[in-house]
């Protein structure tokens, strides 16, 4: 399974990399917003891990680049330093599929992916 981490923290990203490829899944890094869009353009992933505050453009143009210009609905796990009801509410209305909180744990990361692969 193919995973696109949109992570700026490098840290952050390095960690769930680790973990999902652990596991053996596949995963590739964007760092900020427009390497993540040029990633989906690229690629159609199994599921996205996206981080909502990312230089360029946030984690919810890059959900609303990959809904509506690709057309896709590839399972998208948000990612954020913040537990934001808005921020939730507005994730949820572009159907992803899980809420992050940083700093994660690795269990749960793991049960969210699994619990999003599973819908599809």
């Amino acid at each position: 399974m193919r995973i696109l981490i949109c992570e700026d923290n490098q840290m952050a990203s390095r960690a769930m990399s680790v973990v999902l490829n652990r596991e053996g899944y596949d995963s590739v890094t964007a760092a900020d917003g427009n390497k993540a869009i040029e990633a989906l353009r690229k690629t159609d992933f199994d599921l996205a891990i996206i981080d909502i505050h990312m230089p360029y453009h946030s984690g919810l143009e890059v959900i609303r680049f990959l809904r509506t210009e690709l057309k896709r609905q590839t399972p998208v796990l948000i990612v954020s330093a913040f537990s934001d009801p808005q921020m939730q509410r507005q994730a949820a209305e572009m159907k992803v599929s899980g809420y992050l909180t940083k700093p994660f744990d690795p269990d749960d990361l793991l049960t969210k992916i699994r619990a999003a692969v599973a819908v599809i």
